[in-house]
C-alpha cells in the first residue's frame, strides 16, 4: 500500500510522468532530440491527446469535472465573441451595417458603436468625405517623370473624340468625387469604379459629339466642363450610385497630332479671312457715314435752294403786280419812275458827267476831257476800249483842234 501512495504522490507531483522510457518530462513520450538527430517515429495523434488528456484530470481536484471545465470555456469565448461587436466610427466616416447579409441601418455619427457580432451582423466602414479623383483619358505614371510626356500616358482609345463638325480632338478629362450615401453606393452598384468612369466617358463624348472643335480647343473649355458634370451626375442619380459629382476638370483639349499641321493652315486661313473682313467692315463703317452725311446735306441743299428760288419768285411776281396796279392807276408817273429807276441801275457804277443844256452857249462845244477818265473799278476792257474810241472820236471832232 506505501508504495502505492507513493507512485500516486510521484505522479501527482509530475503530470507528465517521471518514467524516462515514458520521455522523462516530455509529454510526447520521446526524447527532445530524437525526431531531430532522426533516430525515432512520429508520435500517434490520438496517443498524444490521450495522455493529454488523463495528464490534466491528475492535475484537477477530483470535484473540477469536465462539464465545468467546459462550461468555463464556453462563457469566455462567448464572451470575446459579443465583445467583438464594439467598433469606432472615425471623423469623416459611415459605418453600414449588414445583419445576414441584408442592409440594415447606418451609423452616420462619430464614435463607439455595437453591432452584433460575426456572422449575424457586419459592418462595413466607408469615407464619405474624402475627395476621390478619377482620369478619363490618361494615366499619371508614379515613377520619375521621363524628358517627354510629363509623367503621363495618354489612352487613346479614351482621349480621342469626334465633334459636331466631324473633326477628332485629344481630350484629356478629371473628375473629382466623393459618397453622399454609403448605403447606395455599396448595394445599389456594382465595380463602382468601373461604373462612375463609364458613365463619365458616355457624358463628355454626347457633349462633345454636339460641340465644334474649335471652341473646345480654345474658349468653351469651362462650359463644356460644366455640361459634362450635369449628365454625370443625373445618371448617376438615376441609378441611385449614391456619388456626388464636385468638379470636372478639362486637362488638355487639342487637335490629334495626325492632322495638327493641316489644321494649323485652315486656321491661318480662317483667321486671315476674319482680318479682310475686319477691315472691310470697318471701312464701311468709316464710308457709309460719310456717304450718308454727303447725301443729307445734298438734299437739304436742294430743299434750301427751291425754297429760296420758289421765294424770289414769288417776291418778283408780286412786284410785278403791286407795279402793274400802280401802272394802271397813273400811267405817266409810272412810266418816269420806272425809267429813273432803271437808269439809277444801269448807270449806279460808271462815271458820268452831267451837262446841263442850259449852261452854255449852242455853238460851244464843251471839252470833255475823256482821255483823263479812268475807268471806273468793276469795269471791263470792252467798256475801256469803248471809252477810248469816244475820246479818240471827240478829239478829231473837236474845232478846237
Amino acid at each position: 500500500m506505501g508504495n502505492d501512495n507513493d507512485d500516486d504522490k510521484g505522479k501527482k507531483s509530475n503530470p507528465w510522468g517521471s518514467n524516462k522510457n515514458e520521455g522523462g518530462g516530455n509529454p510526447w513520450g520521446h526524447h527532445g532530440g530524437s525526431h531531430n538527430n532522426g533516430g525515432g517515429q512520429p508520435p500517434d495523434l490520438d496517443d498524444i491527446l490521450r495522455r493529454a488528456q488523463d495528464n490534466l484530470k491528475s492535475i484537477f481536484p477530483n470535484g473540477f469535472g469536465n462539464g465545468k471545465l467546459i462550461a468555463l470555456g464556453v462563457v469566455g469565448i462567448a464572451a470575446l465573441w459579443f465583445a467583438s461587436g464594439f467598433y469606432i466610427i472615425n471623423p469623416g466616416e459611415h459605418g453600414v451595417i449588414q445583419r445576414f447579409g441584408a442592409a440594415e441601418r447606418t451609423q452616420t455619427s462619430e464614435g463607439l458603436g455595437y453591432r452584433f457580432p460575426y456572422p449575424i451582423e457586419q459592418l462595413s466602414k466607408v469615407k464619405v468625405n474624402e475627395i476621390r479623383r478619377m482620369n478619363i483619358g490618361f494615366v499619371e505614371r508614379s515613377t520619375a517623370r521621363a524628358s517627354t510626356g510629363g509623367g503621363i500616358t495618354d489612352i487613346a482609345e479614351e482621349s480621342q473624340m469626334l465633334t459636331s463638325d466631324r473633326n477628332i480632338v485629344d481630350l484629356d478629362m478629371v473628375i473629382q468625387w466623393n459618397i453622399k450615401s454609403a448605403e447606395d453606393f455599396l448595394f445599389e452598384i456594382q465595380d463602382q469604379e468601373n461604373t462612375i468612369k463609364k458613365v463619365a466617358e458616355s457624358a463628355i463624348r454626347e457633349v462633345v459629339g454636339q460641340t465644334n472643335m474649335f471652341p473646345i480647343i480654345t474658349t468653351e473649355r469651362a462650359s463644356v466642363a460644366d455640361r459634362t458634370k450635369e449628365i454625370i451626375q443625373k445618371n448617376l442619380d438615376e441609378y441611385h450610385s449614391g456619388v456626388n459629382v464636385t468638379q470636372v476638370l478639362i486637362q488638355q483639349a487639342e487637335v490629334h497630332p495626325d492632322v495638327q499641321a493641316a489644321f494649323q493652315d485652315v486656321q491661318s486661313a480662317k483667321q486671315d479671312a476674319d482680318d479682310v473682313q475686319n477691315r472691310a467692315e470697318a471701312y464701311r463703317e468709316d464710308i457709309l457715314p460719310k456717304a450718308r452725311g454727303a447725301a443729307i446735306q445734298m438734299v437739304q441743299e436742294a430743299q434750301g435752294y427751291e425754297q429760296s428760288v420758289t421765294a424770289r419768285a414769288n417776291g418778283d411776281a408780286d412786284r410785278f403786280n403791286s407795279v402793274y396796279d400802280a401802272y394802271k392807276t397813273g400811267k405817266d408817273v409810272t412810266r418816269q419812275r420806272m425809267y429813273l429807276e432803271t437808269m439809277e441801275d444801269v448807270l449806279s457804277n460808271a462815271q458820268k458827267i452831267i451837262l446841263d443844256g442850259n449852261g452854255g452857249g449852242g455853238d460851244v462845244v464843251p471839252y470833255l476831257p475823256l482821255n483823263e477818265l479812268q475807268p471806273a473799278a468793276g469795269t471791263s476792257s470792252k467798256t475801256q476800249g469803248a471809252a477810248d474810241g469816244a475820246s479818240s472820236y471827240m478829239n478829231n471832232k473837236s474845232p478846237y483842234r
